[in-house]
C-alpha cells in the first residue's frame, strides 16, 4: 500500500516492495521482452495489434453505456466518449495515456465505468489527435477545446457545471496543461479537482526518467519516452516551455490534486517534483506513492492497484458528496 507519508525512507526500499508486487512485475518483464516491441514493428502495426487484442495484453472491452459525441475543434471535430451515471453529480474531464502516440478514448471504458459508479461524475473521454500524425500542439489543442465545450455546455448536456479533470502518464500531462491554458487563456479556474496518475510533467526529462534505463522492459523503459519525445514534439519547440513541461509554469490557481506514483515508475521524479511545486505554489495537493508499482500499475490486479483506485475514486467522490 501507500503507506501514510509518501516521503518516509522505508517506502522507497527495496523491502517495501510485496511479494505480489514483485511477482507481478517479473511477469510484466518477461511478458513484454518476448513479444515484439513497438518501436520494431512501428506505430501503425503497434496500434493495429492492440485494437485487435493481438499485442502482450488483451483488448479492453466496450462499454455497452458508452455514447460518443463531436464537438468542433482547432483540427476539426473532436470526438467525445460519455459513460454516465443515472443521476450525474458532475463531470471528470478524461484523457487517455499512451505516450501521446498510442491509445483511444475508448480504451479505458471498465476503468471510466467505475469511476462513474463509484463517484457519480459523468466520464467524458477525449478522443485528441495521436503524434506522430499530430505533433504538439496537436492534443493539447483538442484537450483545451473539450474543456472549453464543457464549460459552457456541461449544465446543458448533464445537469450540473461542477468539472473534474484527470489522466494517466500522457493523460496526466495533458490534464496539467489544459489546467494552465484555461486559466491563463480563458480565465476560467473552476475544476474542482485534478486526478493526476503517473503523469509526464517535464518533457526535458527528470532524473528517474534519464537513470530507468532499458535493462528491465516494465512496461516504461527510457527509450520509449525518447520515442515518444520523438513522435510527439518538433524539433525545434522549447521544451521548458510550461505548455510542454507543465513543471515549468507557475501554478497558482490550481485545483486540489491526488498526485499517484509508483516507486518502480521512470516517471516517479514527475510525481514527486510536481505535488511540491503545486503545494510551493499555494493549492492543496496529496501525494499517494506504491511501493514497487510500475508505470500503469492500476491497470493490473493485485492489492496494489486495488488501494490506488480506491483512493483515486474516494478523492473524485468528495467533490460530490
Amino acid at each position: 500500500m501507500s503507506g501514510d507519508n509518501p516521503f518516509d525512507p522505508e517506502l522507497y526500499k527495496d523491502a517495501a516492495v510485496s511479494a505480489e508486487t514483485r511477482a507481478l512485475n517479473t511477469a510484466l518483464i518477461d511478458l513484454l521482452e518476448t513479444s515484439d516491441d513497438n518501436w520494431d514493428i512501428g506505430v501503425e502495426e503497434a496500434r493495429a495489434r492492440r485494437d485487435r487484442g493481438e499485442g502482450p495484453f488483451p483488448a479492453v472491452p466496450k462499454s455497452p453505456r458508452a455514447r460518443t459525441i463531436q464537438i468542433p475543434g482547432k483540427g476539426g471535430d473532436i470526438a467525445l466518449r460519455i459513460i454516465a451515471p443515472e443521476t450525474p453529480k458532475g463531470v471528470y474531464l478524461h484523457f487517455h495515456g499512451g505516450g501521446w502516440v498510442f491509445g483511444s478514448a475508448d480504451g479505458q471504458d471498465p476503468m471510466l465505468e467505475r469511476i462513474s459508479d463509484t463517484t457519480g461524475l459523468v466520464c467524458v473521454s477525449v478522443e485528441y489527435r495521436l503524434a506522430p500524425e499530430h505533433p504538439y500542439p496537436a492534443g493539447p489543442d483538442d484537450c483545451e477545446s473539450a474543456a472549453l465545450w464543457l464549460v459552457e455546455n456541461a449544465k446543458r448536456e448533464f445537469g450540473t457545471d461542477l468539472l473534474t479533470i484527470g489522466g494517466e502518464s500522457a493523460g496526466g500531462h495533458l490534464a496539467a496543461v489544459t489546467l494552465l491554458r484555461m486559466r491563463d487563456r480563458h480565465g476560467f479556474t473552476g475544476f474542482a479537482g485534478a486526478n493526476l496518475v503517473f503523469g509526464a510533467f517535464d518533457l526535458r526529462w527528470t532524473p528517474s526518467a534519464r537513470s530507468y534505463g532499458n535493462d528491465r522492459y516494465l512496461i516504461l523503459r527510457t527509450l520509449d519516452l525518447e520515442k515518444f519525445d520523438a513522435c510527439f514534439l518538433p524539433e525545434n519547440v522549447d521544451r521548458a516551455d510550461p505548455d510542454i513541461s507543465p513543471l515549468m509554469a507557475n501554478l497558482h490557481d490550481m485545483p486540489p490534486a491526488l498526485f499517484t506514483v509508483g516507486t518502480d515508475d521512470a516517471l516517479l521524479d514527475d510525481s514527486l517534483f510536481m505535488h511540491a511545486r503545486w503545494a510551493a505554489a499555494g493549492n492543496e495537493a496529496e501525494l499517494a506513492v506504491y511501493p514497487g508499482g510500475a508505470h500503469g500499475f492500476v491497470a493490473f490486479p493485485g492489492a496494489l492497484a486495488a488501494s490506488a483506485v480506491q483512493r483515486m475514486d474516494a478523492f473524485l467522490k468528495r467533490f460530490t458528496d
